[in-house]
């Protein structure tokens, strides 16, 4: 009799072959073409850095715009604009107790600006007594101005002048060097005006020589302008 095979399940094998290893096939990822996509992003991020600048700029750009090109109140300011501005030039200043420094340290404020030797006659009294007036007569804004006297030899200030000076620079410059900087209207002396200086360290205007309460009015009405003009961007305190 031929013996039947035995078909049934082997119970000792069964486990091998439920023991085996899971089979992985690794699959090589895509790669991006990255040459159609790298050229239109850096261009767009080249456009939104721009547009971030010009947001920036915008301020500045109008301010000065309104002043220079449209001038406020029908072209009328009673400043001499001085065209084209002149930059704070590095000039060595002196303090009146000896300390060193240049003029370019003054930019970031308005700057109003007198000049005389220190004997200070009484043309650099009066120009004194009205550039103290003016920015106080700024009330709250006054903060953004600053009051400078250049003294223009080395002749000693007088005692008496001091205690209105308390809040001003007053700075020791070399003559010949302020005056390749500064300029007076026709027939008229360095020490007969007052300059503005702006913020960014320009100068830009001059006022009228031989100041008195009407002309001061005057000049009240053009730092009112500009301060207005600049409120967007320039903020008191250097």
């Amino acid at each position: 009799m031929t013996p039947t095979p035995d078909t049934s399940p082997n119970p000792a094998a069964a486990p091998a072959s439920q023991d085996l290893p899971l089979g992985l096939t690794v699959h090589t990822m895509p790669v991006l073409d990255q040459s159609s996509t790298r050229e239109p992003n850096t261009v767009a991020g080249r456009w939104k850095m721009l547009a971030v600048l010009l947001v920036c700029a915008a301020p500045v750009v109008a301010s000065y715009f309104t002043y220079y090109v449209v001038r406020p109140e029908g072209r009328r300011n009673f400043g001499e604009l001085i065209e084209p501005q002149r930059p704070l030039p590095p000039l060595a200043t002196r303090t009146l107790d000896g300390r060193s420094g240049t003029l370019t340290a003054l930019k970031n404020q308005w700057l109003l600006i007198s000049v005389a030797g220190g004997a200070c006659d009484a043309r650099c009294e009066q120009n004194l007594y009205f550039q103290r007036q003016l920015r106080e007569s700024l009330g709250k804004e006054k903060e953004r101005v600053d009051r400078v006297w250049l003294v223009a030899d080395d002749a000693p200030v007088r005692d008496a002048l001091l205690p209105a000076l308390a809040s001003s620079a007053v700075l020791r410059v070399a003559p010949a060097e302020l005056a390749q900087w500064l300029e007076p209207a026709a027939g008229k002396r360095l020490e007969d005006h007052l300059y503005l200086v702006d913020p960014i360290g320009n100068l830009m205007m001059r006022f009228p020589a031989d100041m008195d309460t009407a002309a001061a009015a005057k000049a009240k009405r053009d730092l009112e302008r500009l301060l207005r003009a600049s409120s967007s961007w320039d903020k008191e305190g250097r």
